[in-house]
């Protein structure tokens, strides 16, 4: 399968279509913050006072809950507009397919953290997915950008020329 997904043209075309319509549920959810001033305080309010539990109603990630207490919730004007413009920019590099496996790796930290903090929503189908745009790596933006990016990038980069294809 994975040979399958790094070296077939079917699977470029099945997770360009993938990666597309990802990107463009990515972009939406980004431009939407972007434009409307979104603040995240509510949201990491409502994860640090109702935590995700355990079965034997202990905090799941009582780690997770700490940082957002200690660390988000003071810099959460930083944390709303990293979120937002990430978004954007997770949904723009995966349309494009511009470094698109590094915009599907941070879609699917997000998509951790959102997880984390008490929100199933869409995040499990978008992990899903971005699993295989992931093992797929070069071949899930080869239609795009990282057609001419990539090559150009291991040329330039020294340490991304013994990168796997």
């Amino acid at each position: 399968m994975v040979k399958w997904l790094r070296k077939s043209k079917s699977a470029m075309v099945i997770l360009t279509i993938v990666r597309i319509w990802l990107g463009y549920m990515w972009t939406m959810d980004g431009f939407e913050k972007v434009s409307a001033g979104f603040s995240a305080k509510g949201f990491v309010g409502m994860a640090i006072k109702s935590p995700v539990l355990t079965p034997e109603k202990t905090q799941a990630f009582g780690w997770y809950t700490s940082f957002l207490k200690e660390f988000v919730m003071p810099h959460i004007s930083l944390f709303s507009t990293m979120v937002a413009w990430g978004e954007l920019f997770v949904g723009l590099g995966l349309i494009f397919g511009t470094l698109t496996t590094a915009a599907a790796f941070f879609g699917m930290m997000m998509n951790f953290c959102y997880l984390m903090a008490g929100t199933v929503s869409v995040n499990p189908m978008y992990i899903f997915w971005e699993i295989f745009i992931l093992v797929a790596g070069f071949n899930a933006g080869k239609i795009g950008l990282d057609r001419w990016i990539i090559p150009f990038l291991r040329e330039k980069v020294p340490f991304l020329k013994k990168s796997v294809e």
